[in-house]
């Protein structure tokens, strides 16, 4: 799936992810998906996946499903 980011897309970062410089997302509301881009290097573009699926994926992220061992 592929969509252009409007010039008035706001990305966000999780307030979890301190000013420390580690390694972090951005996630913006696009038009009929969700964003997802590297925070160090926005320049090099997004992922584009549908609400539905980054619905799914943070459901398993929240309950472990996606843990290491």
């Amino acid at each position: 799936m592929s969509e252009t980011n409007p010039p008035t897309t706001t990305w966000r970062k999780s307030s979890h992810s301190g000013g420390g410089g580690g390694q972090c997302v951005e996630v913006a509301a696009l038009t009929s998906a969700v964003g997802i881009r590297d925070s160090k290097n926005p320049a090099f573009g997004h992922l584009t996946v549908r609400a539905e699926d980054f619905h799914t994926l943070i459901t398993r992220i929240k309950h472990g499903e996606l843990d290491h061992p």
